[in-house]
């Protein structure tokens, strides 16, 4: 099934951005991904449990690393990518 993700990161209490861009490069290592990143929030396309699979994983991984932080997640079914 195919699935959309928009999803925000927000470090509580720290310098934001080196958390947020490693949270980012993370995400664009799995295979069958499509992530875009715009100012807000970053997008992600693809199958629903390869994007489930890997948000929890790097969530995880950012809780144990960088400590508390705030995750906004909008999920849809189906692939609303737009093509530029």
């Amino acid at each position: 099934m195919e699935t959309s993700v928009e999803i925000s990161l927000y470090p509580l209490g720290r310098e934001y951005v080196p958390e947020i861009k490693a949270f980012v490069k993370q995400l664009k290592g799995y295979n069958g991904l499509d992530v875009q990143v715009s100012g807000m929030s970053t997008q992600i396309f693809g199958d629903y449990r390869t994007i489930m699979n890997a948000l929890t994983d790097e969530i995880e991984r950012s809780f144990k690393e960088n400590g508390k932080s705030v995750f906004v997640l909008k999920i849809v079914d189906g692939h609303l990518k737009k093509e530029k």
